[in-house]
């Protein structure tokens, strides 16, 4: 990001081995019709909504759809505008009466003409995704059902998503049954909540910027989304989200790749959105407004990637972070609104693993 002008739109490897060791040769430049503006007009773009982490925001017709963890359970906001998602009455869609345990970061997707919530409950080891469902955004919503997940390890953070006409499910998860690191995996799909074949590894917390804090590693939050290319990326959040360091990077399968073979997948070299100028990707700049921005959404049409952006190379998002001058701790986090813009020709650059040494395609740069 440049302190004088912002870009502004409407609103990995896995395995064990050697990974992408902070390498980059970048030739960034915005994909076409991206809109500058100068910092006067910034001021009325990002700010924080509402309290709390973990957001999930998707536009269906002319509303904007939220989900939420709040009191022991789910619930939905909808309002005709993103910024009114914060004051939009609050609908408690669904509680935890079977006492699963903790509830964390309800993703809100709408398929095949039901609104569909995935979250992660459960206590310690016992996290695992569950699904509810409705024909309506705020009521009418079903009893909780666990999703099938492969191997049936801890799981939190799931997403479903179509990309080349297979449905897919992607989260954070273990390896096995304890809390060593949390890596990025993918399964198939083959209705709302059972998958068919296994899980697949797509990224393990192995670089250098994204072990800034540990106890555990993670890659968390992944968000697929396909560029103008057509090719698919999952975002993901690296680094604690009980520090500050807490940053998104990206994973982007190579134009013909196997989303479940890991090789396939290149990891950008470095934070595309963080607060920390060392961990940054080389020609990506730390944010100035918030610190840790992490677990974000792209407000999509129904929450379908197959769908794109709503407004082509710009589009909306939201991210949780802290402001800056307050003490980070998870109860200062705020759902704020950002932009995403598309960035071209972009390098990411890997070393000592299968496969081609770098790949160039489209990037993303986030703006607060």
């Amino acid at each position: 990001m440049c302190p004088t002008r912002w870009l502004v739109g409407i609103a990995p490897l896995g395995l064990v081995g050697t990974l992408v060791l902070g390498q980059a040769v970048t030739t960034a430049e915005p994909a076409e019709g991206v809109t500058a503006v100068t910092d006067d007009q910034r001021s009325t773009l990002g700010r924080p909504l509402v309290g709390g982490a973990d957001p999930s925001v998707i536009k269906v017709g002319d509303l904007y759809v939220s989900a939420k963890s709040v009191d022991g359970g789910i619930a939905v906001r909808s309002a005709s505008t993103l910024e009114g998602v914060a004051t939009a009455p609050k609908h408690q869609v669904w509680r935890d009466t079977g006492n699963l345990g903790e509830v964390w970061a309800p993703e809100i997707v709408h398929h095949d003409g039901h609104y569909r919530i995935y979250f992660a409950a459960g206590s310690g080891a016992a996290h695992r995704m569950y699904h509810i469902s409705s024909a309506s955004p705020d009521t009418g919503y079903s009893a909780a059902t666990k999703v099938a997940l492969p191997a049936d390890k801890w799981a939190i953070d799931g997403v479903p998503f179509t990309f080349g006409g297979q449905r897919w499910f992607v989260w954070s998860g273990w390896s096995g049954d304890t809390n060593v690191e949390q890596n990025l995996y993918i399964a198939r799909m083959s209705g709302p909540t059972t998958t068919t074949g296994g899980r697949y590894v797509i990224s393990q917390p192995r670089e250098p910027w994204e072990r800034v804090v540990g106890n555990p590693y993670i890659n968390e939050a992944p968000q697929p989304i396909v560029d103008p290319n057509g090719q698919l990326h999952i975002t993901y959040s690296a680094n604690g989200s009980w520090s500050s360091q807490y940053c998104i990077a990206d994973l982007r399968l190579r134009a013909g790749g196997d989303p479940t073979y890991v090789w396939d997948w290149y990891k950008s070299n470095g934070c595309l959105f963080g607060s920390h100028a060392p961990t940054m990707m080389p020609g990506w700049d730390p944010t100035l407004n918030v610190d840790g921005p992490g677990h974000q959404t792209f407000v999509l049409p129904r929450g379908d990637v197959a769908a794109g952006p709503p407004s082509g190379n710009r589009f909306p998002t939201m991210f949780h972070a802290v402001a800056k001058g307050t003490p980070y701790s998870w109860s200062n986090r705020y759902w704020y609104t950002g932009t995403a813009v598309w960035w071209g020709n972009t390098t990411y650059r890997r070393a000592n693993v299968p496969g081609p040494a770098t790949n160039v395609g489209y990037s993303l740069k986030f703006f607060e």
